[in-house]
């Protein structure tokens, strides 16, 4: 009958050993805040807004447009669904540069639209129709810079005629001068510049189905430009 005690034994001695362990002390109050931890304590200083580019030093001359090498893009809102884009292509014209007197410079395009594409052949045939361009009617977009001002550092703002089926609206192009150099293929003076607006195609009696496809769209140009080869040399280049 003692053999139930003895197999208790341990456990009593378990129990009693627990008993006598200190208690785990308590976790340290938190530390009240510094003041360096404050909310107005001495924080770094917000980041500078950035400044413009350094000023690209351009050179004068008359720069023919290269359409292998100029895209005027245009996005919008499909429904909300999607924001698909079309590319005018095979943009003609010519860009004039004063060096010394910037707003005597000049921008003349015109977009043909046989080069339109949307990267769809139905989409394409679609925008050509008279629900939009009315290509056959009105083959061509231009756009004609009424002025050229200098916006600081690299930076142009050019505004123009748009001209698209006969409407013509001023619109506002924020430009920047990418690059004045020697082609390295052509071997002749270059230009480089960028370029964005928004702008209302109702404006410009292209509105179907505004407002849920959206009536704002925004253009995106890129385009290279090269003084005119001396005659008998190969007009095709890289």
């Amino acid at each position: 009958m003692q053999r139930p005690a003895l197999l208790l034994l341990p456990l009593a001695l378990t129990l009693a050993i627990a008993a006598c362990s200190p208690a785990e002390p308590p976790a340290a109050a938190e530390a009240p805040a510094t003041p360096a931890a404050t909310a107005d304590a001495a924080a770094p200083a917000a980041e500078p807004a950035p400044a413009d580019a350094a000023p690209v030093e351009g050179v004068s001359g008359t720069y023919l447009i290269d359409p292998n090498h100029t895209n005027v893009v245009a996005q919008w809102s499909h429904f909300g669904f999607s924001n698909p884009v079309a590319n005018f292509g095979q943009a003609e014209g010519r860009i004039v540069y004063d060096a010394d007197n910037v707003s005597a410079s000049s921008v003349e395009v015109t977009l043909p639209l046989d080069g339109l594409s949307s990267f769809a052949e139905d989409f394409n045939d679609h925008l050509r129709s008279a629900d939009f361009f009315d290509a056959e009617k009105f083959p061509a977009i231009t756009f004609k810079s009424t002025s050229v001002e200098s916006a600081g550092g690299n930076r142009l703002k050019v505004t123009g005629d748009l001209t698209v089926k006969d409407i013509t609206r001023p619109v506002v192009l924020d430009a920047t001068i990418n690059r004045f150099a020697e082609h390295p293929m052509a071997k002749r003076a270059a230009a480089g510049f960028d370029a964005t607006t928004t702008l209302k195609r109702s404006d410009f009696g292209v509105g179907a189905y505004a407002p849920n496809v959206s009536d704002e769209v925004e253009l995106r140009i890129t385009t290279e430009a090269m003084v005119a080869a001396p005659e008998g040399a190969d007009a095709a280049e890289g």
